[in-house]
């Protein structure tokens, strides 16, 4: 089989979507062949012009004489005479578009309809992103299979921690990511928050907090090793990579009641109301209690997720395409 895969995404970005698509080209290569498609640079106009014209014009065009294009966010074709799968990391975008820049929400709301109205199969990364698509854009859910995304291999429990007293936040520094929130329970728990993460959009103070900025693989790791605890107290979430990858290192995890992160989490980690710092910070005091209850319980939920079983499943997505 011949696969377009769109690798665009890389060109923007090192977080949650990056990480899904270097994933799959890798768990794809050796079980089809597959042909990587990009355009244009990383800066905000090359974005706007992939956007405008790769997107919906010359992508398709480029994908002729494979058996299924593959857009791995919901950037895609309006149309597209090869088969298209469209993969969603989430759809925040329509559900809270005031948490995102003006040309995100503008485009999205215009464009992310019709590119998954025009795929021939979805793939969402949690039932919770399914059963979204299905409310907001009122996608037949027979359309849509729910694959999830396993943490890094990098990531593992053994080898060196950083040190310090501290508990982390991993991702980029945007209004959803609720860090002035985690910020506060940190200080009332007498820790200091790190966050690890490019800086993203909507002016997201990192007062009181000790901003990494993006770190390599490695120094994620002992970040995560190091912790007492990761802290993802996100108001909106398509999965949350993070929580698993913290699971993988050992880590205990803190994260929203409700919605994605709840599902991801599976039982493993303390739930909390991620807009009250009481809430938060009384669940990394229970975090610290139960430790190595949540460390083995941690360990075993990574477990569940696997790059050859999203292959495999993406893969009948494929052939569901091609039908």
């Amino acid at each position: 089989m011949k696969v377009a895969l769109d690798v665009s995404p890389l060109r923007l970005t090192r977080a949650g979507s990056a990480r899904y698509l270097q994933g799959l080209r890798e768990a794809l290569r050796g079980r089809v062949e597959l042909r990587e498609l990009d355009w244009g640079g990383s800066g905000r106009a090359a974005a706007a012009a992939r956007d405008s014209a790769w997107y919906p014009f010359a992508l398709p065009r480029a994908a002729r004489g494979c058996d299924v294009l593959h857009c791995p966010t919901f950037r895609g074709p309006f149309s597209s005479h090869v088969p298209l799968v469209v993969t969603v990391l989430d759809v925040g975008v329509l559900r809270h578009p005031e948490l995102f820049n003006r040309w995100n929400r503008t485009y999205s709301r215009i464009a992310v309809p019709r590119v998954l109205r025009a795929a021939r199969q979805l793939i969402a990364i949690s039932e919770f992103t399914k059963s979204e698509v299905m409310a907001l854009v009122g996608v037949d859910p027979d359309r849509i299979e729910v694959i999830g995304v396993p943490p890094r291999d990098s990531i593992s429990a053994e080898g060196a921690s950083a040190a310090g007293e501290y508990v982390l936040a991993v991702g980029t520094l945007e209004p959803r990511k609720n860090l002035a929130q985690a910020a506060e329970a940190a200080r009332r728990s007498g820790v200091e928050l790190r966050v690890a993460g490019a800086r993203g959009w909507g002016d997201v103070a990192v007062n009181g907090i000790r901003w990494l900025g993006e770190v390599d693989d490695d120094e994620l790791a002992r970040l995560y090793r190091g912790a007492r605890a990761l802290v993802y107290p996100s108001r909106y979430e398509g999965f949350g990579i993070p929580i698993l990858e913290a699971m993988q290192a050992g880590t205990p995890v803190v994260t929203s009641r409700g919605g994605a992160t709840e599902e991801v989490a599976g039982g493993a980690a303390v739930l909390v109301d991620p807009d009250d710092p009481s809430s938060i910070a009384e669940g990394l005091a229970e975090a610290d209690r139960r430790r190595d209850e949540l460390r083995a319980l941690g360990f075993a939920r990574a477990r569940e997720f696997s790059w050859d079983d999203v292959a495999e499943r993406t893969l009948g997505v494929y052939e569901a395409a091609r039908a």
